[in-house]
């Protein structure tokens, strides 16, 4: 007797769709968010149309130190220009005819200035290296008895009239000069410290000047040369900031 062939069962053969896999489905993402626009700080604008191109001429005496009022003026007026011009303290008022404004040393009396002083310079005694003056961290004018002050043709302190020194035997010098003859141990030199750090040296050091005349740094221009530029400048060195009123 012949045996029946079975039907084959659903989804038993390879084919069948029952053992095939089905696609999964695709995954979807937001679209990237654009770049994010930043404010672009510009520090080098250009002046307003309204205003003519220009530069401010700041002059400033041997030892002034203006560099933080220079970068708070590049920060503010990036349009003007600020050009620094070396003075000496003989030269100071001339400089007033033709600068916009003027670091100077007092006195300085002219009722045609504006003056306003910025700071008090303490004086120092410039020695050299090995002299005994050093061996104390301040002197005062009895410890200068027996030496040697040497006079300065650009002197700012003015003459220096101390007991029981020695008159020198030799001209007038030039601080930077005089600073080289107390080098060799010829003498000593009186200046503010500025012009001490201004002029320094290996083979020197200084000592303040505990009792000695002090020297007032200033800010000075010229009453009809007034603008809108020195009075921001003197703005900056007074601490305002732009949001400040006068």
């Amino acid at each position: 007797m012949a045996t029946q062939g079975r039907r084959p069962q659903r989804g038993s053969g390879k084919g069948s769709p029952a053992r095939r896999n089905k696609a999964a489905p695709a995954q979807r993402f937001p679209p990237p968010k654009p770049p994010r626009k930043t404010a672009k700080v510009v520090f080098d604008a250009a002046p307003p149309e309204s205003e003519e191109p220009r530069t401010f001429r700041l002059g400033a005496i041997p030892g002034a130190t203006p560099g933080k009022w220079i970068d708070a003026w590049k920060q503010r007026m990036p349009h003007v220009p600020l050009e620094l011009v070396p003075v000496e303290v003989a030269d100071q008022r001339a400089a007033l005819e033709t600068l916009d404004a003027v670091i100077v040393r007092l006195p300085l009396a002219d009722d045609r200035l504006h003056i306003i002083p910025l700071y008090e310079e303490t004086p120092v005694v410039v020695a050299a290296i090995e002299s005994h003056l050093q061996a104390a961290d301040e002197v005062t004018a009895s410890d200068l008895a027996g030496e040697v002050i040497i006079p300065l043709s650009d002197d700012v302190l003015g003459r220096i009239d101390v007991p029981g020194t020695v008159a020198p035997r030799f001209a007038a010098l030039t601080t930077v000069d005089a600073v080289a003859t107390a080098a060799a141990g010829t003498g000593i030199v009186i200046v503010p410290m500025s012009l001490a750090r201004l002029h320094r040296r290996k083979d020197v050091d200084h000592r303040p000047l505990v009792d000695g005349p002090t020297s007032t740094v200033a800010l000075a221009w010229s009453r009809d040369r007034t603008t809108d530029d020195v009075d921001t400048f003197v703005g900056i060195v007074r601490g305002r900031t732009t949001n400040s009123s006068r």
